[in-house]
């Protein structure tokens, strides 16, 4: 017997019609056609191609275009979009070899601060759906929509469906969902049918599903474990699920049981909205090794003020400031320091990581800087400074006024003269 479906497009539920199967409704092939759909409430959102995606958006003569976005020549790709991941392109592949596999893409730089609004907006629309959101990064995150179908007059599916043609049609981006009833299969669910995917994964075939999927699609399983389960003839879900488990306890210890039960699509974790992000930070590679300290001074002064540009589109404010270096070498350097108070602050960022950068500034050579803001508070209690403390409202009401102009007439509206190489009172 034909069980109804739902159509992703106008949302109907009906009996498709037709060899393909189409919505009899409005014609779209886009259905959910799975016996659990309704029954199933943990969900994975994750925003396609999210960087490039919101470029796109905000200039359309990008839309048709390759599209990378990352840093330059010695930098790495921090995503691309689809077209340009037909030719090989993908996140994480240094620079030069991007450009090599596709010479024709259009470099943008990230823009964290417009990503990190953006992706604000997606979560506020998720917390629309239910209070269990667990976010993973700052375009993706975990959802339980169980005991919310009275609250929205429909079932997960349907609300999730409901939820993708929004962002699209509000926020310019699309998404992809994953459905099912636990996270593991959730979030490998989300990435099956990218981009503007839906894809369902119920308790009836999760075994199945698996045992054709090699070990390394399994959660906590990296690329060193990977090769050990390979190299002990575990090369797909499939063996471990025929193991015994205290034969994989033996080898493996407490991890064997953990594969062992995730081969089995066996996950009792829970959606925790306690999840936080632990810090924000922004980073740069330099084309060549810079040592000359002028120039390590006003990169770190722009970084500074992105990750300011974060905390503040996020409410948040950070209470550790983390100088991050990386030599020519590719050793790396990290120092923090602890303020006084939470801050939104990039005068205080910057401040704060230039007394470490002082430190370090030895002569030697960099490739990478990079700052950081850590311990992590609400904004509402950043920068309150005492009643000696005069610098910190000034500091606070100048910063506010850079940040409506920049919001007016654009992030190059106001630069302050240090990210020029001069000093404030020049």
């Amino acid at each position: 017997m034909s069980r109804p479906v739902l159509c992703r497009d106008c949302l109907a539920e009906d009996l498709p019609a037709g060899s393909p199967a189409r919505c009899r409704a409005c014609g779209s092939p886009r259905l959910i056609d799975h016996a659990e759909r309704t029954t199933l409430a943990f969900a994975h959102i994750d925003c396609d191609a999210f960087y490039a995606a919101v470029e796109k958006r905000d200039n359309p003569d990008l839309r048709d275009r390759p599209v990378i976005v990352g840093g330059g020549t010695r930098g790495v790709v921090a995503t691309c979009c689809y077209i340009a991941r037909t030719f090989g392109v993908r996140s994480a592949m240094p620079m030069f070899k991007a450009l090599q596999a596709c010479p024709d893409a259009v470099v943008v730089r990230p823009d964290m601060a417009k990503y990190a609004e953006v992706g604000g907006q997606v979560r506020a629309l998720m917390r629309e759906l239910t209070p269990l959101v667990e976010p993973l990064s700052i375009d993706e995150a975990f959802l339980d929509l169980a005991g919310t179908q009275r609250l929205h007059g429909a079932s997960a599916d349907k609300v999730l469906a409901r939820f993708a043609r929004h962002v699209e049609a509000s926020l310019g981006i699309t998404v992809s969902v994953g459905l099912s009833y636990c996270k593991f299969l959730a979030k490998i669910a989300s990435d099956l049918d990218k981009p503007r995917g839906f894809a369902v994964i119920g308790r009836a075939e999760a075994v199945d599903f698996l045992s054709t999927r090699p070990v390394g699609m399994l959660w906590g399983v990296g690329a060193v474990m990977r090769e050990k389960l390979e190299g002990d003839g575990y090369r797909l879900i499939g063996d471990l699920q025929r193991a015994e488990e205290r034969d994989l306890m033996r080898r493996y210890g407490g991890e064997g049981s953990r594969l062992w039960r995730l081969s089995r699509g066996i996950d009792v974790r829970t959606v925790s909205a306690e999840h936080e992000t632990k810090s924000i930070s922004s980073e740069t590679t330099f084309s060549t090794d810079v040592r000359d300290i002028e120039t390590l001074t006003r990169t770190l002064y722009v970084l500074s003020e992105k990750v300011s540009a974060r905390l503040k589109a996020g409410a948040l404010a950070g209470t550790t400031i983390t100088l991050k270096l990386k030599t020519g070498d590719f050793k790396s350097r990290t120092r923090t320091r602890t303020l006084n108070e939470p801050t939104q602050l990039a005068g205080r960022i910057f401040d704060a990581a230039r007394e470490l950068l002082l430190k370090e500034a030895d002569g030697t050579p960099f490739r990478l800087i990079g700052v950081g803001a850590g311990a992590l508070a609400e904004g509402a209690d950043a920068d309150h400074g005492d009643l000696a403390d005069t610098r910190t409202t000034r500091d606070k009401a100048r910063e506010k006024a850079m940040d409506d102009l920049r919001a007016k007439f654009g992030g190059a509206a106001v630069v302050r003269g240090i990210a020029f190489g001069q000093s404030d009172e020049d």
